[in-house]
């Protein structure tokens, strides 16, 4: 019995046509869109999958990938630090390839969750007491964010802020980190302070 998952979308999932002139075709509102127009759509929370027209192959990996590409190259746009994109090259034909999509997507998806938090502890901020709770937060992330780098490549990963691993680390190596915890919280103050503004209006 031939497997028609992949070939047959859920009828929730909006179908995306792409022809040989690179046009893309949403048979949902049957008009024309750009990857701008898809890249909104992930953001919406749309599910869609996009078909080759003329042979009916899912490419759905490549378009987000050049969505991803796209936003990339936009300056102040940058998500994908260049260590992480240099470690990602190296785990293609790797023994651990086979396991590296479903790690990603589970930290993800636990980032994801602890923005979430972020966003609820935000609304006390300002009541007295949120800045405490919301300085453990970044705390936890970034010690989130450095265990799930370590695991798959603990000698050669260290973040830009970090001195390179030693065999002996000194307890002073957390000046680094409180670094970058002044300069979060100085960019959440700002984004408070612009909220503010637009709550006023």
């Amino acid at each position: 019995m031939a497997d028609t998952q992949d070939s047959r979308p859920d009828d929730s999932r909006v179908v995306i046509k792409k022809y040989a002139n690179r046009r893309l075709y949403n048979t949902a509102s049957s008009s024309y869109v750009t990857l701008d127009h898809l890249a909104e759509m992930v953001k919406q929370g749309v599910d869609f999958v996009v078909y080759d027209a003329k042979t009916n192959e899912d490419i759905t990996r490549t378009v987000l990938t050049q969505i991803i590409f796209e936003e990339e190259s936009r300056e102040g746009q940058n998500l994908l630090p260049i260590q992480f994109l240099r470690q990602l090259i190296g785990f293609y034909g790797n023994s651990m390839q086979a396991f590296l999509p479903s790690y990603l997507e589970l930290s993800l998806a636990t980032f994801a969750q602890q923005q979430e938090r972020m966003r609820s502890q935000l609304a006390s901020l300002g009541q007295g007491g949120g800045m405490a709770a919301y300085e453990e937060q970044i705390r936890q992330n970034l010690a989130l964010f450095d265990r799930a780098m370590k695991m798959f490549s603990p000698f050669a990963y260290s973040r830009p802020d970090e001195a390179p691993p030693k065999p002996e680390p000194a307890p002073a190596a957390s000046s680094a980190s409180d670094e970058t915890l002044n300069a979060l919280k100085r960019q959440m103050e700002e984004m408070q302070a612009q909220i503010e503004k637009l709550a006023k209006r």
